[in-house]
């Protein structure tokens, strides 16, 4: 269990453990819902998919991570089918 602590502005800072759990980033957002018991409960959005171009546009991104070269994804997927990488 993780204790998170509410600022003086009613935020709260999800740790970094959390936030590799649910596979989240900088810029992405969640789906907070009230529970039974005065409980919340946390998912990471996921956009629905309409079959449009558009919906495609950014979804690699992740703001403050350096782009990749052909070259360098190359490899990533080299080591990934050769069993290197722990995905």
């Amino acid at each position: 269990m993780t204790t998170l602590t509410i600022t003086a502005k009613g935020q709260i800072t999800l740790k970094k453990e959390l936030l590799q759990h649910l596979a989240l980033h900088p810029g992405d957002k969640v789906e907070v819902t009230p529970a039974p018991g005065g409980r919340l409960t946390l998912a990471p959005q996921r956009r629905a998919r309409t079959g449009r171009i558009e919906d495609a546009i950014g979804v690699l991104h992740r703001p403050g991570q350096k782009p990749l070269s052909i070259e360098e994804m190359n490899e990533v997927i080299a080591r990934g089918w050769a069993g290197e990488l722990d995905l």
